[in-house]
Parts: structure tokens; sequence; C-alpha cells
């Protein structure tokens, strides 16, 4: 089995050559093609990547339209049966690749796959572990409707076969917070994932990332791309816009309580 993974970069070097150890790292019974599509950066991330000699590494530099814009241009180029992407910020944990071949080899029907994930700082250390464990036990009952009225599944951790992919699209470019959102919704129609009980990847939370920036923008916009696929479920669309209001709530509490 070939695993791509797809890499959108932008001005990340401080955090890249984690990203690197934690992906070109990965050992079992697959082959690894990592595509990084940098989107003309101006810190050290273009000396970070001529340092990496791995032929399993290609890389491009040059301006694009932003974040779905460069993740579609890698899988647009991915050749793996199965394929992720991971920003240039996060992480796999160690047997992530190995545990997604595996799952994949024994359940050859499924189309695509969730795992469990963490959140760190920019030190690598634990954060907010309240909100791993909702994520985790959301994700342990996981169904269709449970997704459409909340996201809880964490992107690092999603993998799918590339054929899965290109039957229900690429990223829809015009979303700047919830694209990944708007796949797993597309990708759900399709089937249920299966839920390997694993820690997969590690999610880096910083001040420059854009989940790293909870807002209330995110979440209505995580709304708008719901609606798409509520159909006459209006029973679902109103517990979804008061789980928004109870996250907003959630998050804005903990700045003032100072836990991050």
């Amino acid at each position: 089995m070939k695993i791509t993974i797809v890499t959108p970069s932008y001005n990340q070097g401080r955090f890249l050559p984690a990203t690197a150890d934690s992906i070109l790292g990965q050992r079992g019974d697959f082959t690894l093609e990592w595509l990084v599509v940098d989107g003309g950066s101006t810190d050290d991330t273009l000396d970070v990547l001529r340092s990496l000699d791995d032929p399993r590494l290609q890389w491009t530099s040059e301006p694009d339209r932003g974040q779905s814009h460069a993740i579609n241009k890698g899988l647009a180029r991915a050749t793996g049966d199965v394929v992720a992407w991971l920003n240039s910020d996060d992480l796999y944990a160690d047997g992530a690749l190995d545990c997604v071949a595996r799952t994949f080899a024994t359940e050859p029907e499924t189309p695509w796959l969730v795992g469990r994930c963490d959140m760190i700082d920019e030190q690598g250390q634990p954060v907010r572990p309240r909100i791993t464990a909702y994520k985790n036990r959301s994700l342990a009952r996981y169904t269709y409707r449970r997704l459409l009225r909340e996201n809880f599944v964490s992107q690092p951790a999603v993998f799918w076969r590339r054929a899965a992919g290109e039957q229900v699209g690429p990223l829809d470019e015009s979303l700047h917070y919830t694209m990944d959102y708007d796949l797993w919704l597309r990708l759900g129609k399709l089937a249920d994932p299966a839920l390997p009980d694993a820690v997969l990847a590690h999610f880096r939370v910083h001040r420059e990332s854009k989940s790293g920036q909870i807002n209330r923008e995110q979440f209505d916009e995580q709304y708008r791309v719901a609606c798409r696929y509520f159909d006459n479920d209006r029973a679902s669309r109103f517990v979804h816009r008061c789980n928004v209001e109870k996250i907003v709530l959630a998050y804005r509490t903990m700045r003032r309580l100072g836990l991050g």
C-alpha cells in the first residue's frame, strides 16, 4: 500500500523539522510519498526542505491562493492508494501510518478512516486535555447524524482512499476555516469511517495557526457548511446551532480562566 501525505506550507520553518521527522520517521508495511506544497515562504522553510535528502519527499514553492488551493494541488499530484494532509506545524504519532495501512488492509471496503488526535503547544507539550477527551468520546459514538450536529473529527488524524477523494471531489477553496469539515460530510455520505483506537496525530495550537485563533467566525462558517447537508433534518440544524453557541461560550470561558 502506498500512502501520500500532502503538506501545505507557508512560513512555518520553525515547526517544519519536527513535522518532517514525524512523517519521514514512520515505519511499516507501506510505501510513503510526501508532497510539500509551499506558498512561497520567506522564512527558512526552503532551507529546511533543501536539507531533507530523502527520495520520498517532493516539494514545490510558488504563490498560491491559500491553504485549500495548496492542498488541492498536492492531492492532484498524489499517487498513493491512501491520502491525507498534515499541516506544516502538526505531527504524526509514532506508528500512525502503520496503523493506517493495517486498518485499510483489513477493511478493504472502508473509504476513510478517523483516528484520535491530541493537542500540543509550541513546545510540543500536551494542552487542552478536556477538549481532547470530549472529541474522543464523541468519535467513539460516531454516526453521520452526530457529525452533522457537531464537528468532532480532528483533521490531522483523517485518511482516505484516493479513489474516494476523487469520487467526492476536491476541497472547497471558498472556505477559509472548515474545508475539512465539508470534506468529512461528503466522505461520510459514502460510508461511516473506520475508527482505529489509536492516537494518530498531534495538533499544534499556537497563535499563528488559524484553528489556534479561536473565533466565532470559524464556527459560524462551520454551521453554514453543515446547512448544505441537513436536507429536511430540522432537528440537526437546531442542535448544530446550539452547539456553536455552546462551543463559543466554552472557549470564551477558558480564555477568562487562563486555560488557553
